[in-house]
């Protein structure tokens, strides 16, 4: 009998909580209607140049929607679109010591965001998104950079991924 409730009572939860049909288990709150997105290549144009930024964070950005979502990715009109730019790519010094010497660097890329849904307007947005990574002073930024470009990007990916399409 225990087993029964238990049970009745999780499957009243699930059509509880997926019912609304735009709320789901990953967090996403996309709209029934909304089918598709585009994800144009985000383009470069900080000072600094790193050449495979811009291509390393439209993959990124593509594979967590396609991961996290049941959106179909077109090429171009999209219900919902995502432009890209890389706008800032900076490294400063982040921690002094009682020299005045660099003992940590840090490595800042924004990028700026365009988001349009086709289908409900209100919902569209331009914002800069901004992220950092800190290295120890001793390693040039060739050595670590790689590493903290895909740190960058992972939290990059999140935040745009979060404000687009699961209203945090």
């Amino acid at each position: 009998m225990k087993n029964k409730y238990l049970i009745s009572s999780l499957i009243l939860t699930c059509l509880t909580v997926t019912s609304c049909g735009i709320y789901s288990f990953s967090g996403t709150s996309i709209q029934p209607d909304v089918q598709t997105v585009t994800i144009d290549y985000f383009g470069y144009s900080a000072l600094k140049v790193n050449p495979n930024l811009s291509n390393d964070l439209t993959e990124a950005v593509k594979n967590q929607f396609r991961k996290m979502t049941r959106l179909e990715q077109v090429d171009t009109d999209g219900d919902i679109e995502i432009l890209g730019e890389v706008t800032g790519y900076n490294v400063q010094a982040s921690a002094v010591t009682a020299d005045e010497v660099a003992a940590q660097n840090r490595l800042t890329v924004t990028v700026k965001i365009t988001f349009t849904n086709r289908k409900y307007p209100e919902e569209d947005f331009e914002k800069d998104f901004s992220q950092y990574a800190d290295y120890d002073s001793t390693n040039s930024l060739d050595a670590v950079e790689s590493s903290l470009c895909q740190e960058i990007i992972k939290k990059l990916v999140d935040d745009i991924f979060n404000a687009t399409v699961a209203n945090w």
